[in-house]
């Protein structure tokens, strides 16, 4: 896994080919047990890697579509799965616990809901109020910049516009770790903003 611009966290990505871009996951390493944030695919080395770092005690899904490898993970490390409430009816895998806006999942995660997105009520993660953690609604297709999904992506345009509004009111975000695409490791809000710009 690579190390991102906190020391306990990380990165490992999967190439996809048809969009052109890595869809990526997130480790959170904490005394308290690792967290990990929409997980692709371990490689070997990343295995080992989670595995010298303390294994993984949560999963933490932002949405539906980003089920990914949670499960293979989850059945070998028996960490426990999280997902957003507004899918709860219709969410593909079982979770032992399901998030709501304005929740603390752990101390220093707090969960924030959006709207307007593909699937209903998906999940962004604000850690210690400075890095954001984005799923499938804001993406980077480039190296230093963010954007979002096509309009024909989203359920309700005029919501998702609010929703990213709301993110880039967040007054201290420093880093965007995005889901899918290039993460953002400096001047957060600053890319926030000139996305909303565009909208």
């Amino acid at each position: 896994m690579k190390s991102l611009h906190r020391p306990d966290l990380y990165s490992w990505s999967n190439f996809n080919p048809a969009r052109n871009i890595d869809f990526n996951g997130i480790a959170w390493i904490r005394p308290d047990g690792n967290i990990l944030i929409d997980p692709v695919a371990l490689s070997n080395h990343d295995w080992n890697h989670l595995k010298s770092l303390g294994g993984v005690v949560w999963i933490v899904l932002t949405n539906s579509e980003h089920v990914r490898a949670s499960k293979d993970i989850a059945d070998q490390t028996y960490a426990k799965i999280a997902g957003p409430v507004a899918e709860k009816d219709t969410f593909p895998i079982p979770c032992d616990r399901w998030l709501s806006d304005g929740e603390e999942f752990v101390p220093g995660l707090e969960v924030i809901e959006l709207q307007g997105s593909k699937t209903p009520g998906e999940l962004a993660l604000l850690l210690e109020e400075t890095t954001l953690i984005t799923g499938d609604l804001v993406r980077a297709r480039k190296a230093g910049s963010l954007t979002i999904l096509p309009d024909d992506k989203l359920l309700n345009r005029e919501e998702a516009v609010a929703s990213v509004r709301r993110l880039a009111e967040l007054s201290r975000v420093e880093a965007v770790l995005v889901g899918d695409g290039w993460p953002v490791f400096r001047d957060g809000r600053d890319r926030l903003k000139e996305l909303v710009a565009t909208l």
